[in-house]
């Protein structure tokens, strides 16, 4: 990138400073709920219900919650006059979905054993999805 000629006057540092600003950049997320509906039939356990209702399955284990993240980024640069080159702009986008169950049809005790699991189950999934957070502020700190 060549100096334009209203910056000569400057010092060769700040004119330096001015044209190779360091890239701007900001993760976005996109954060999915998918909830799956679990009923307690008459005699069954709400683990036998969750247990039956999941459709999550991962080398034919069943779980309650999951979430899954993905990081995407894409960065502009600019080769300067000089032949060095300087990242302009970086994106990097976060999308994350969790899946948890939904409790329609429960006595009263099973449904407020439901409630205490699902809060710590869902506490759980969160530090799932701020792994995913880490790894985008990383890999966005990383290319800015």
């Amino acid at each position: 990138m060549a100096i334009p000629a209203f910056m000569t006057g400057l010092p060769g540092a700040l004119a330096v400073l001015i044209c190779t600003a360091a890239a701007q950049a900001a993760v976005t997320e996109q954060a999915i709920q998918r909830p799956y509906t679990v009923h307690v039939q008459p005699g069954e356990t709400l683990r036998q219900a969750l247990n039956g209702a999941t459709p999550i399955a991962v080398n034919g284990e069943r779980f309650h919650g999951y979430t899954r993240w993905n990081v995407r980024w894409t960065f502009r640069w600019w080769r300067e006059a000089s032949g060095r080159c300087s990242i302009t702009e970086v994106q990097t986008h976060l999308r994350t979905e969790v899946q948890l169950p939904q409790l329609r049809t429960a006595t009263p005790a099973q449904q407020a054993v439901f409630d205490r699991y699902l809060s710590a189950l869902s506490r759980h999934e969160q530090g799932h999805e701020q792994f995913g957070r880490d790894a985008a502020q990383a890999i966005d700190e990383g290319i800015t």
